[in-house]
């Protein structure tokens, strides 16, 4: 008898936390057109069919892969009072083994940033990935310039490590980052010993 694994989905006070489905596209496409300019000084270039429903449905093919792979988990916000998708976040590069860790992306759309959801979400990501998924470490890298994600990073728990040169290609140009970790059991910063 075969038997079918459930999708992971995350619950929080606002939001529905699950992976991308075909119908979303509609939602999510008009959410990050109306976004462009908000969002391209911190990702990489968009290709020129990343708005097409080709593209998204390669997406979604991918987030069902990846995460039956256990290499990713691809959550879409979906606000529950009129489920639609507010943003999204990844907890990525997931490494097995002696490394138990994992990086995290995110993205909100401009009408829903500043409003507590990817606080919000991350807070619920970092609690599954180490409760759910038994990963020790949890990685995330902005641009040094972006202040609102250092902001959401640091109030979830997240520590400033350093930069990394070179980092990733954002908006076409190479660019250093600052990096983040969350750790499982993190003792940085404490003064009590035992």
């Amino acid at each position: 008898m075969l038997t079918r694994r459930r999708k992971p989905k995350i619950e929080t006070e606002r939001m529905t936390l699950r992976l991308p489905t075909h119908s979303d596209y509609g939602d999510w496409a008009r959410l990050r057109e109306e976004s462009r300019e908000f969002l391209m000084p911190w990702e990489p270039a968009w290709s020129s069919d990343h708005l097409g429903r080709k593209a998204f449905t390669n997406r979604v093919y991918w987030a069902s892969r990846a995460e039956g792979a256990g290499t990713a988990v691809p959550f879409f916000l979906i606000r529950r009072t009129d489920a639609h998708v507010l943003g999204a976040i990844t907890l990525d590069n997931i490494r097995r083994g002696p490394a138990q860790a994992g990086t995290l992306g995110y993205w909100v759309g401009q009408r829903y940033a500043r409003q507590g959801y990817m606080r919000e979400a991350l807070d619920a990501v970092v609690h599954y990935a180490f409760k759910v998924l038994d990963l020790s470490r949890l990685e995330a890298a902005c641009l040094p310039e972006n202040a609102a994600s250092r902001g959401v990073l640091e109030k979830a728990g997240f520590k400033y490590e350093g930069v990394a040169q070179s980092y990733l290609q954002i908006n076409g140009r190479w660019r250093n980052h600052v990096l983040y970790a969350n750790l499982r059991y993190d003792r940085r910063g404490r003064t009590d010993v035992g």
